[in-house]
Order: structure tokens, then C-alpha cells, then sequence
């Protein structure tokens, strides 16, 4: 991937090293590519990641040191988050001699290519990962996007009228996300760190966006024992989503989402998330 660049895919888990899911997904798709597993050094499971894995491919970093440089958005001392892998992933990428990576879920089971075709939405899978990452690679360079994502389950909701397939690209980047080592991105919040991050620094102006095209498959949240299923099952994704409205009240607010599995979720009203180039007719005065 990428001539004369280093790229490598990071796979952030917590406590459960025999369904790290992503990582035969990636090869099953067609990726040739590295593949890191990040875990913190408050993983009971740590030497199982590195049996199964290998040390040189099990990079392990200081939570609690990580913890100290972003703002979490409340004082609480639970630390059961992606969100400080995230945030050491980019000290962990320049460390690893990486140009670009791509911060990962464990528990993706297919990457689909989406297309509207009579009238329904299909898919076919993606074979080729190695090409659909150097265009995603591609596209953040030449949108000079914070990053960019595939899209999600959430996000084709409606089939050919879902806004990732009227729009084809969504003002939104969540889950998995293409970055530049040298321009590191700060993921705010304890929780709901990545629409949290998308919305405030959309905000103030910077690009986060969703391929509408290309689409990430997971396991159903919430049924994946380990990593933040223990914290979202305590805590519900009610508090998930009061971490965005918080951050950003004048655009957020919260409803239910799903149908066998519905539960509460963020909503953002994206008219009113981000700053608009005004047309040069409403300059000096001119009607």
C-alpha cells in the first residue's frame, strides 16, 4: 500500500483476545498489510493477546497516563473506553515508523461495497481491502479531512433513501477511522468519543466524513462480551449520548434507535453542527 509510505491497520480491544473478529476479517477481505492489536496495560489479558498474536504485534500503552492529556468530560475514574486508545494510537503509529493508519473495532465480521440497484439497496463484498484502504488514503488526502470512515449500519438505515445514499458522503466519521500519523486527531469525552470529537470539531471547522459507498459490518452492539459492552450494559446508552448533548447542546439531542433492538442514541440535527460558507451576494450589503 501507498509507494514509499508506511500504513498499518490498528486493532483497539480490551479483555477478549479469542474475538478479536476484525483481524481474519481484514485478511478474508483481501488486506496484506500490518495489523497491530493496541491494548492498555490494564488488560488482565494481555499475555493471551500476545500468544495468540505475537508480542511484535501487541503494542501495549500507559491508560492511566493517556488519561491525563484529553479532556474525559466528567470526573469519574472508570477508565472501560476506547477513547484513551484512540488517543494513544498516534504516540503508538510515530513510535512504529507509520505515515498513515487506520484505527479499528475488534468486532467487524465483512467490509461491503453498497449500491443502489432496482430500487433496493445491495451489496457485495469487498475482496480487495488493500485498493478500498489506498482510496480511502486517497480521499483524506485530497479532502485534507481530520479523518474519514467507512460507513455503518446505522447509517444506510432506509436503503437507496438513507442519506449515505442520497448524499454519498456524510459530515460524520465514526468507528473506523483512516488518519495521518502527523496530523493527529484529540478524541474528547469519556464516552461516545468519536461522534463527540466529529461533532465539536466540526464545529470549529474541521472535516470529519463518511464514504457512503463503503460500509464496516459488526457484531450487534452490545452482545460481544468484553471491551465497553460491560460499561454501555451498566451504565446504558443514555449516558453514552448525554456525553454528546453536553458537549454540543445546540445541535444534539437524544431519541430511541433501532427495532428488535432499540434503545436510546444521540441525534444530530447537522443544519445546525457545522459552519457554512456563506454566498458572496449576501457581502456589502448586496440583496
Amino acid at each position: 500500500m501507498r509507494n514509499n509510505e508506511r500504513c498499518a491497520a490498528l486493532i483497539l480491544t480490551h479483555g477478549r483476545p479469542s474475538h478479536v473478529y476484525t483481524y481474519d476479517t481484514l485478511r478474508k477481505c483481501g488486506y496484506t498489510g500490518d495489523i497491530y492489536i493496541i491494548i492498555d496495560n490494564e488488560d488482565e489479558k494481555g499475555d493471551e493477546y500476545r500468544k495468540r498474536f505475537g508480542s511484535k504485534w501487541v503494542i501495549e500503552f500507559d491508560k492511566l497516563a493517556v488519561s491525563k492529556t484529553f479532556d474525559t468530560g466528567d470526573t469519574q475514574n472508570d477508565r472501560r473506553s476506547i477513547v484513551y486508545a484512540r488517543n494513544a494510537s498516534f504516540s503508538i503509529a510515530a513510535e512504529l515508523g507509520l505515515d498513515y493508519f487506520v484505527q479499528l473495532d475488534d468486532d467487524y465480521t465483512a467490509f461491503h461495497h453498497r449500491y443502489p440497484s432496482e430500487g433496493v439497496l445491495k451489496y457485495h463484498n469487498v475482496e480487495n481491502l488493500d485498493a478500498v484502504f489506498e482510496a480511502m488514503l486517497d480521499f483524506l488526502d485530497t479532502t485534507n479531512a481530520a479523518t474519514v470512515a467507512f460507513a455503518q449500519g446505522g447509517d444506510l438505515l432506509g436503503g437507496v433513501d438513507s442519506r449515505a445514499v442520497r448524499d454519498g458522503i456524510l459530515r460524520k466519521a465514526m468507528n473506523s477511522l483512516f488518519v495521518k500519523t502527523s496530523k493527529p486527531v484529540q478524541f474528547i469525552g469519556r464516552i461516545n468519543e468519536d461522534v463527540n470529537t466529529y461533532v465539536v470539531g466540526g464545529q470549529r471547522g474541521q472535516l470529519f466524513l463518511t464514504v457512503g459507498p463503503l460500509a464496516l459490518c459488526q457484531m450487534t452492539t452490545q452482545t460481544n462480551a468484553g471491551g465497553m459492552t460491560s460499561l454501555y450494559t451498566e451504565s446504558g446508552t443514555y449516558l453514552k449520548s448525554m456525553f454528546t448533548v453536553m458537549m454540543a447542546p445546540s445541535c444534539t439531542s437524544i431519541g430511541l434507535m433501532g427495532s428488535s433492538n432499540m434503545r436510546l442514541h444521540h441525534r444530530i440535527k447537522h443544519e445546525h453542527a457545522y459552519p457554512k460558507v456563506i454566498s458572496s451576494r449576501y457581502l456589502n450589503g448586496a440583496a
